[in-house]
């Protein structure tokens, strides 16, 4: 199977798509973080197909290629979220792997991250139509050039390759209605780390503005997981999720494990709570006490690509 040349609401045929801002992509005019992206369709094909080297890179590609280290995106993140939404439903991806959809939903959650624009948006859409021409003769002339020269005008003192990445952060964000549809039915998979991981993907996603009529109802659903979460890593990532909504967390800063009154903490709307800003202090001095409190399992998914002392900085800025 390839994906190249073909339009992503056919790519899977599970879900027809019709209102995604990316159907008929064209990658010859996108990049990524090693250059043009009409590599990553073939990259993201291989991970249906039985070739064990290619599944490798493409499983690479997707995460190192295709999201910038700074929790952003390039032009190339949107459309690769939406084909990653595609593959979520095939029934060829992971047969052997039930870990590999998981890893797709922590994907959509990084991208929701890169989307979470807040009141930004606006301004940065009148930006963005103000210089068109010019940021479209800028991507034509970076996907067409060599890695020395892409490298140069990074540096061209015209600030359009900066606005070209914010344009990619509003593609993200335009088309994060269409995720986070796409990720709600993984809340009730038979899979308990699959339900968690749609959990971290659906606090991120959510938080868009048009998501906040759902909200009630999907933290109603997100706080009934916790009830019946079975492990203290599934529990703190659920945690997370419902704190990144402006949930209530209250309740499980007295849970007995410290990964979990920590993420409880963490929530953003308990800033000027006296007994997490108590627990988080103490956290602080011993940032490695967090961490190894989840034992050998790796910390909650979100806290992999922000540390413990990101996110405590994030909090208090919020």
């Amino acid at each position: 199977m390839s994906l190249d040349n073909v339009s992503p609401s056919s790519c899977c045929g599970t879900i027809p798509v019709v209102d995604d801002p990316t159907h008929d992509v064209d990658w010859s005019g996108l990049f990524h973080a090693l250059g043009p992206a009409g590599d990553t369709p073939r990259h993201l094909a291989a991970l249906l197909g039985d070739d064990a080297e290619a599944f490798v890179d493409g499983y690479s590609h997707l995460w190192s290629a295709t999201l910038r280290r700074e929790g952003k995106a390039w032009p190339a993140t949107a459309p690769t979220a939406l084909l990653v939404a595609e593959l979520l439903d095939n029934p060829l991806l992971g047969p052997d792997d039930p870990s590999l959809p998981d890893a797709l939903l922590a994907y959509l959650y990084e991208v929701g991250v890169a989307a979470d624009l807040g009141d930004q948006a606006g301004e940065i859409r009148a930006r963005v139509k103000d210089r068109a021409p010019e940021l479209r003769a800028w991507t034509a002339e970076y996907v067409s050039t060599d890695a020395d020269d892409r490298a140069r005008m990074w540096r061209d003192g015209t600030g359009l390759g900066e606005l070209v990445l914010d344009q990619a952060a509003l593609a993200c964000f335009d088309l994060v209605p269409v995720l986070l549809r796409r990720t709600l039915p993984y809340l009730a998979s038979e899979r308990a780390r699959r339900r968690t991981c749609a959990a971290a993907a659906v606090g991120s996603l959510a938080r868009h503005p048009a998501a906040s009529g759902q909200r009630p109802e999907l933290l109603k659903q997100l706080t009934s997981m916790v009830w019946a979460a079975d492990s203290s890593h599934d529990l703190a990532t659920i945690l997370i999720a419902i704190g990144h909504l402006d949930g209530d967390t209250r309740p499980w800063l007295a849970d007995p494990h410290a990964g979990v009154r920590a993420c409880a903490a963490l929530a953003p709307n308990l800033a000027g709570d006296d007994t997490a800003n108590q627990l988080l202090m103490e956290l602080a001095r011993s940032p490695q006490a967090f961490g190894k409190s989840f034992g050998d399992l790796a910390p909650p998914l979100q806290l992999q690509s922000k540390s413990y002392q990101d996110l405590l900085t994030g909090r208090r800025a919020s």
